[in-house]
């Protein structure tokens, strides 16, 4: 397993949580997703034999909300 964190832009409030933790929730190989509105940010971890950074990003991208890359390995 690994953890990266992903800065997630347009997360305006706490009803934007659920939406993007279910994004991210939804990718096969996510095992965990800490979202939070107040950074812009979520904390991923994930099996990276089963799921791949293109794959997260769309995920949250997809569901509304412009993720990046991620910003550092372990947060």
């Amino acid at each position: 397993e690994q953890t990266i964190k992903l800065a997630v832009a347009n997360m305006t409030c706490v009803s934007c949580v659920p939406i993007v933790k279910g994004a991210l929730s939804a990718v096969p190989g996510v095992t965990k997703a800490v979202v939070s509105a107040q950074t812009a940010s979520a904390i991923v971890t994930f099996d990276d034999q089963k799921t791949t950074a293109e794959a997260r990003i769309a995920a949250v991208t997809n569901a509304g909300y412009p993720a990046k890359r991620p910003t550092t390995a372990t947060q």
